[in-house]
């Protein structure tokens, strides 16, 4: 199979460039940073994603599209910040999708990254794929994300919208943000600690994007563990796992103070479910954070 992946640089995108290598198939690498090599059987292509489309021989004679590229959403949102992350996912997708209807034979399918932002923050609700979406700035991201994708399904594509959660992983992602002050000992819960985080090892995301290569998975499908928790509960069990106390909570008004609107991110409530990925019969890898984090942090 040939496959090209946008992000192809970033965090998930450079571990399932290798696991698409290591499993034989010839990738094509949608990067801004063409100073990269991958090994045999990668080429890496130029591509701004929201500068125009990307190169025709990008998209032609593949088989599959993973599109991950987008700016950073774990930063103060200024107004420039918030047209950046738009843009990069909604008008990068539109260019992706003209490039790939007007290739001479364009891929099968076409796998978009989205986020459980779709949902909003809604407390305890359980949420799944036939869920609603929620109000605000992440969600209204999201909605036209995955519109902008879904448009690829009148060149006949199939096509996969995989709503990512909280992606654990060493190297990047969110423990590289809380590991310095967990191994400093002044970590803590974060707000009241009783909201729902929406996890998944960044293991599992590749499996998961690999699974839905070969099966006939199509629309939404959640990229979390089937067992989410509080923040409280992950700040106790990653404290576990690096033997430090975790005994000094960030107050919820410092955190606003801190990170501005983006600071729902981390105070907000999401108890996601991936309904359609155990449906399908995927595998996870990590069901519980235990397991996930001792992996992870395993010398």
């Amino acid at each position: 199979m040939t496959v090209t992946v946008t992000g192809a640089t970033g965090f998930v995108g450079r571990r399932l460039v290798e696991a698409l290598r290591q499993d034989g198939h010839t990738v094509v690498a949608l990067s801004r940073r063409t100073n990269v090599s991958f090994g045999p059987n990668v080429a890496v292509v130029y591509w701004e994603p929201v500068a125009g489309l990307p190169p025709d021989e990008s998209m032609h004679r593949v088989d599959a599209v993973v599109h991950l590229a987008g700016e950073p959403v774990a930063q103060r949102w200024t107004p420039e910040v918030k047209r950046r992350i738009r843009d990069s996912r909604v008008l990068g997708t539109r260019h992706l999708v003209r490039a790939i209807a007007a290739a001479r034979r364009p891929p099968a399918t076409l796998l978009c990254a989205s986020a459980v932002g779709y949902y909003g923050f809604r407390g305890d609700e359980i949420l799944t794929e036939q869920s609603a979406p929620g109000q605000g700035f992440l969600p209204e991201v999201c909605v036209a994300w995955e519109q902008a994708a879904h448009e690829a399904t009148a060149a006949g594509l199939r096509v996969v919208n995989l709503r990512i959660g909280v992606v654990l992983g060493e190297g990047g992602g969110a423990l590289e943000k809380m590991l310095p002050a967990f191994r400093a000992g002044v970590g803590g819960r974060l707000g009241s600690g009783r909201q729902w985080m929406s996890w998944i090892h960044a293991d599992d995301v590749v499996g998961l994007i690999r699974y839905a290569l070969t099966q006939p998975l199509r629309g939404p499908v959640n990229a979390v563990s089937p067992v989410p928790v509080t923040n409280s509960e992950f700040t106790r069990e990653l404290a576990s796992v690096l033997r430090r106390p975790a005994i000094f909570p960030a107050p919820g008004f410092a955190v606003r103070a801190l990170f501005g609107e983006m600071s729902q991110m981390v105070l907000g409530s999401q108890r996601v479910l991936p309904a359609a990925a155990e449906s399908a019969g995927y595998p996870f890898l990590y069901r519980e954070l235990g397991p996930a984090l001792r992996d992870i942090f395993r010398s």
